[in-house]
């Protein structure tokens, strides 16, 4: 009986120890992706074949974007996230994936050409935020939602300056918008009008493009962004 230890104790004595790995997290990954230089943050379903129009868009806005020195950073996986690191590294660019561990689906891509691991999900969501000056989310499923919204909070909340934030596929993101708009703002007010302006649809690559490096520009931001500075 003396000689077990309780969930309790075990816990009190190994949480001290996970802040320094989540500590290593940060400084391996803020180290190498301070060097990056200014860099979009494409989400999307890793389920996407290669046969598919949105893999293939994916694919030629990494590139174009990589065209115009701008670094490409996605969750580092298959499908979309495979299919903007592709075209990155097809136009020459920095091409980063954020790797995670999970038991299924997630598998680190070929296309990275500056791979970085993670173990915690809050250190990578982090990064993508940090390092990014436009994000565009191609159709995907909760993960693809989960960054839309706290990326959206982030700029709605004025935490980080009014990014882009493209959705590619109005198809696919007809309906999430038009409850959002019947239900979150008209029938509920649990948002403010306006608050869904914050987000741009499009089927056109070039326009994505085009929302990017015009923001670019008139932002005069040569370096990284400073959000969370």
């Amino acid at each position: 009986m003396f000689g077990r230890m309780s969930d309790t104790t075990f816990v009190m004595r190994e949480d001290p120890w996970r802040i320094f790995r989540i500590m290593a997290e940060f400084v391996d990954s803020f180290q190498t992706l301070s060097q990056v230089g200014p860099a979009v943050t494409i989400f999307g379903s890793a389920r996407i074949k290669a046969n598919d129009k949105y893999y293939r868009a994916a694919t030629s806005i990494g590139k174009k974007l990589a065209q115009h020195n701008l670094a490409i950073i996605t969750g580092g996986g298959p499908g979309i996230m495979e299919a903007a690191n592709k075209g990155a590294s097809r136009g020459g660019g920095k091409s980063v994936g954020l790797n995670i561990e999970l038991p299924r689906e997630q598998f680190a891509n070929p296309f990275s050409n500056v791979p970085i691991h993670f173990h915690y999900f809050f250190a990578r969501k982090v990064c993508f935020v940090k390092y990014s000056l436009g994000f565009i989310y191609m159709p995907g499923g909760f993960g693809t939602l989960d960054e839309l919204f706290e990326v959206l909070t982030l700029v709605q909340t004025e935490r980080i300056p009014q990014f882009p934030l493209i959705l590619f596929g109005s198809n696919y993101w007809r309906g999430l918008l038009r409850w959002a708009r019947s239900q979150m703002q008209t029938e509920h007010s649990f948002i403010s009008p306006g608050d869904l302006d914050l987000l741009k649809v499009t089927d056109d690559t070039d326009e994505v493009v085009r929302i990017i490096i015009e923001y670019e520009r008139h932002s005069g931001a040569p370096g990284l962004p400073q959000a969370f500075a």
